[in-house]
């Protein structure tokens, strides 16, 4: 059941995705040439939500568990705001602030998980390889497009 209910928060993250599209302002920007092809999002996206899941439940599960999930309940807060911000209402800057944020949370995050679980926290560094690709992104789209 647990496992679950961190699923529903990735999925309520994830979620954002389908409401908030990257469309037609997304496509007309200038993009670094280390992009991702537009196939590559949803897929990465769908596993690191999957093991973030996964991660979460397995760090419930252990004592003195509370500090890393406190991180995990930040970083999700932050996951689930970036792309409204940045997609939504299109303010690349204020989307660098989140991403770099969550970047923190999920750093401080791995390196908790790997003093409390060697397992869960290399389930979550996928995701902290993803999230720095996704602020550099960010990072060269808005000083691309000022």
């Amino acid at each position: 059941m647990t496992f679950f209910i961190f699923l529903l928060a990735c999925g309520a993250a994830a979620s954002t995705g389908i409401i908030f599209k990257p469309g037609q302002w997304y496509e007309s920007l200038v993009k670094p040439g280390f992009t991702p092809p537009n196939w590559l999002f949803p897929v990465a996206w769908t596993l690191i939500y999957l093991l973030l899941a996964w991660a979460g439940y397995r760090l419930s599960q252990l004592p003195g568990s509370q500090r890393v999930l406190a991180l995990w309940a930040a970083q999700i807060a932050l996951n689930t705001l970036w792309t409204p911000v940045f997609f939504g209402a299109q303010r690349m800057f204020a989307g660098l602030v989140i991403i770099t944020l969550l970047w923190l949370v999920v750093a401080a995050m791995v390196v908790m998980a790997l003093r409390l679980d060697l397992i869960s926290g290399l389930i979550l560094f996928p995701y902290l390889v993803w999230l720095s690709v996704a602020a550099a992104l960010n990072f060269s789209i808005l000083r691309n497009n000022r």
